[in-house]
């Protein structure tokens, strides 16, 4: 039997959970040695990431005002839709998706690096083909395609469920962080000196200290997306709407945390037979194995294989925790969406345990296309999942600051105000190329922004005449 409400389930540690299980994904475990060292150094990325952090801290103050105001599963495209109205809503709500459903691939996707780091060539097997340089195997696209469906069938369990594995997966994810951390203090091969130079040397790509510290800083909308997915559950959060301040805020602190502490230790753990991490991480596309992921290296350097064990599970975890929580806030996206006619009603039907199983058996669906071209192309997405969390930080601000202005709530302008004006900047950065920062969008990114945008309108335009002819 269906159901035609959402239910509050959610414990105030299970909507954590589910956040910063969405703040802390494969990048977290990747990236370190792939892109942020690569562009900004140990010390450029932690200015940059403490930066963003305190931004997001800023932008939180309108997601902590506006939840209260308008507590409905949703978020950003309710408040784009109250504050300026039908279309301003679907731009939103159309930006916004793309963010998230482009993280789900992602994550399933990154399991294959666990398995190629840890077990070689396990999963390679089957037909085999190679996508912008990236080898695909059919061994590979099973097991991504397998957690997709895994992770949408526990969702489909009910939120409550969701919440439950959510918040045991994070436990263990951060379990293993800090038993890396731990094992640093007492390494002898691990010292402050590996982290030296704190910026990348200087050269045709890599420019400023300040140029690399944008660099990295420009992709913090994608790094931090996951705190605005508390919205989304404001429907089934069982608690009062008075903590979600407090549950984005330690989600954005705990967040910044991991990630500074997995890229100075990735630094820090090189292998020994690379003197400093600059050498290394040139080298690390070349390099296959544990010594092919910066974080995994350092852990084996540290702990042995105990270590390596440590950083596995939590990565294995972030990743699963990005698959299944991005699949709950997608998923609650499309239902408001439906439930305010923007989209087929088909989205926002409920199964018997409250869940809208058909937006799931959606995400799920695009989602799969998804390893059958590779990791390379995937990436792609990636800066265009930043734009859209931009473009979904603008309106939620802006939102604010109007709501803000007919109650004469000056702080929340002013927070408003300056939370708009760092979203806008975030997706000029990615938008207008400029050669010192070399931060702009890829050139494929472009082509696959332009057809997401005309889709956007063809869609909208045929929902309006839809919605005309009735």
């Amino acid at each position: 039997m269906l159901t035609k409400h959402l239910k509050r389930r959610l414990t105030a540690f299970n909507v954590w959970s589910l956040a910063f299980g969405c703040i802390i994904g494969f990048g977290c475990f990747v990236m370190p040695g792939t892109t942020f060292l690569k562009r900004a150094g140990t010390l450029g990325t932690l200015i940059a990431m403490e930066t963003a952090a305190l931004i997001m801290l800023i932008v939180s103050y309108s997601y902590g005002y506006m939840i209260k105001k308008f507590p409905e599963t949703g978020g950003e495209f309710i408040y784009a839709r109250r504050a300026f109205g039908r279309t301003h809503g679907f731009i939103c709500a159309w930006f916004l998706g793309l963010c998230y459903i482009c993280i789900i691939p992602m994550n399933a996707t990154a399991l294959c690096l666990i398995f190629r780091a840890v077990y070689g060539d396990l999963l390679q097997f089957g037909f085999h083909y190679t996508v912008a340089g990236y080898d695909i195997y059919f061994g590979e696209v099973l097991l991504a395609i397998a957690a997709l469906i895994l992770f949408a069938y526990v969702n489909s369990r009910g939120v409550h469920t969701a919440g439950q594995v959510q918040s045991v997966f994070v436990v263990i994810l951060l379990l293993g962080v800090f038993i890396i951390l731990g094992g640093t203090f007492f390494s002898p091969d691990v010292s402050a000196k590996k982290l030296m130079p704190m910026f990348y040397p200087q050269d045709e790509n890599h420019g400023s200290a300040l140029a690399q510290i944008i660099s990295v800083l420009v992709v913090t909308p994608w790094a931090y997306v996951g705190f605005d997915t508390i919205p989304q559950l404001a429907e089934e959060s069982n608690f009062s709407h008075d903590w979600v301040k407090s549950i984005m805020d330690t989600s954005i602190l705990a967040g910044c945390f991991v990630y500074i502490v997995m890229t100075l230790i990735a630094a820090s753990g090189i292998p020994d037979n690379f003197s400093s991490w600059v050498i290394y991480v040139e080298e690390l596309p070349n390099l296959k194995g544990i010594n092919g992921i910066a974080t995994f290296s350092a852990a084996n350097k540290i702990l042995g294989k105990f270590g390596v064990f440590c950083v596995s599970m939590s990565a294995l975890m972030a990743m699963l925790t990005g698959i299944l929580g991005f699949y709950t806030a997608t998923s609650r996206l499309l239902y408001s969406m439906a439930r305010d006619e923007m989209i087929p009603s088909w989205f926002m039907t409920l199964n018997k345990n409250s869940v809208p199983m058909k937006a799931v058996i959606f995400c799920m669906s695009v989602s799969m296309f998804a390893p059958f071209v590779g990791r390379n192309a995937l990436g792609w997405t990636v800066d265009m999942s930043s734009l859209g969390g931009a473009v979904s930080l603008a309106y939620t601000s802006l939102a604010a600051v109007h709501f803000a202005r007919r109650e004469r709530r000056t702080d929340m302008i002013i927070f408003g105000g300056v939370g708009f004006v760092f979203s806008v900047i975030f997706a000029l950065l990615l938008l207008v190329p400029i050669s010192w920062l070399n931060c702009s969008l890829e050139v494929p990114s472009y082509f696959l922004l332009m057809l997401w945008v005309f889709l956007g309108v063809i869609f909208f335009l045929n929902m309006n005449k839809t919605q005309a002819s009735r």
